[in-house]
């Protein structure tokens, strides 16, 4: 009897900091998709953004605390060992050089990152090397841009099941719950002093508070950990 191939989930982003927003679709695709693993992976220079206010390493080490016993959840520093800007096509071909052809990646992305997904560095390579889980408000519809619209149409999968039978190629949205929580607004609170608990785990709190990071110098954290 031939053996099931491994399905790894692949969360990347700047993670600046990492929040339940983040951690609570990533435990349901687990889950619902009955993934081995998701690898979260934090970039190391994001390519359509703004340089991070903490280190890459420091950006880590909050996943990290943030992930810390919880089985299937994976940090993954290659994009932090590669030079450069971060590009998801080079980490997924990492991956797959990695993992080897039969595995099933998919790539974890969130609906408004899918819309800009024509933006992103040889896009339209991506689904060589993986699948696309695209996260969604349940009964939200997905409105594309037209280039993007004609390029997905064809490889939109209607059941998780469908990504099961490939290693990668389709495109699937799939509702999970999404929590109203950004890392703007988690840094905001922290630069004035105020406290974002409850919107991240209090372990990454801890080290936040503990490496003073985000705080603004003319305010004195104040936050409890």
């Amino acid at each position: 009897m031939s053996q099931t191939p491994r399905s790894i989930g692949i969360l990347g982003g700047t993670f600046d900091p990492i929040h339940y927003g983040h951690l609570r679709p990533a435990l349901e695709l687990l889950e619902t998709l009955d993934l081995a693993e998701v690898r979260f992976i934090p970039c190391r220079i994001p390519a359509h953004r703004g340089t991070p206010q903490v280190t890459a390493e420091q950006r880590l080490a909050l996943v990290q605390t943030a992930i810390a016993g919880q089985p299937g959840f994976v940090a993954d520093d290659r994009e932090l060992r590669r030079e450069g800007t971060s590009y998801m096509v080079d980490t997924l071909t990492s991956l797959r050089d990695e993992f080897g052809q039969q595995t099933l990646l998919y790539l974890i992305v969130g609906a408004d990152a899918f819309r800009e997904l024509s933006t992103w560095r040889r896009w339209q390579e991506l689904t060589t090397l993986a699948h696309i889980v695209v996260m969604q408000r349940p009964g939200a519809p997905q409105a594309l841009p037209m280039t993007l619209e004609e390029w997905a149409a064809p490889r939109v999968a209607s059941d998780a099941a469908i990504l099961r039978t490939r290693p990668a190629g389709c495109i699937l949205f799939q509702p999970v719950t999404q929590l109203d929580i950004s890392a703007t607004q988690i840094r905001a609170l922290l630069a004035r002093g105020q406290s974002p608990r409850y919107l991240l785990p209090d372990t990454t709190l801890a080290c936040i508070h503990d490496h003073g990071l985000y705080r603004s110098p003319l305010v004195e954290n104040s936050f409890p950990s």
